[in-house]
């Protein structure tokens, strides 16, 4: 990778396990400059047909994140998450490094206060996160959740009975719920947002806003 290519924004993935691997291929197929690194070879050979550049380099050793040229690079995600040793090791090597902004995978609530103390930039919980999410569109009728750190979350979801054949202004669901619908996808038709006038149809699909506790109550309404 060129130097032109790391300045315009390059992201250096660490750890092509699962979590580093489909954000790799995922920047990448983004068009975003991409380097990976890992130092297992199995791994190195069998992504290197997946993405354009792929080294075998031991990130824990400060040396090979600079032969790399690591610091150049605008962002960097650390995804080793099996070993906190390693994946701590990782973050502080970055961290002296002084430049990337970095991204690191933590796998327990301990973990990620080390991470967040030597000065990850952002940490994430991809399989805390993921069994929430799933949980939530297991529970009722959801079909996509997204929630923030505050409580706030937007959803999409099949329209209760009560809202069919009615608009918001007529269903008055934010009075009712406290929820905000967004939007509106009628089958065959593109993205409408909401306006009070806005009529339900029975196999439309909602995009909907508001706290978390609040979104089930609506989306357990019987359909």
């Amino acid at each position: 990778m060129s130097e032109r290519s790391r300045q315009r924004g390059g992201v250096l993935v660490i750890g092509l396990g699962r979590f580093g691997a489909s954000i790799a291929v995922t920047l990448e197929q983004l068009g975003t400059d991409v380097l990976a690194m890992d130092t297992r070879s199995e791994l190195v050979q069998e992504f290197s047909g997946h993405l354009t550049h792929v080294v075998q380099a031991d990130a824990t050793n400060l040396d090979a994140l600079q032969q790399i040229g690591a610091a150049d690079f605008s962002v960097a995600v650390v995804g080793v998450g099996t070993s906190i040793e390693s994946s701590v090791l990782i973050t502080a090597n970055l961290v002296d490094l002084g430049k990337p902004v970095i991204w690191a995978k933590a796998i327990s609530q301990a973990h990620g206060k080390i991470l967040e103390r030597i000065g990850a930039h952002h940490v994430v919980f991809p399989e805390k996160d993921a069994g929430q999410r799933v949980a939530h569109l297991v529970n009722g009728r959801l079909i996509d959740y997204i929630e923030f750190d505050d409580g706030f979350a937007i959803v999409k979801m099949r329209p209760p009975r009560e809202t069919v054949g009615y608009t918001l202004a007529q269903s008055d669901i934010r009075s009712k719920y406290g929820v905000t619908v967004v939007g509106v996808k009628s089958p065959g038709r593109d993205f409408t947002y909401a306006t009070p006038e806005t009529m339900v149809a029975q196999h439309d699909l909602l995009i909907v806003s508001g706290h978390t506790d609040l979104l089930e109550r609506f989306s357990n309404r019987p359909g």
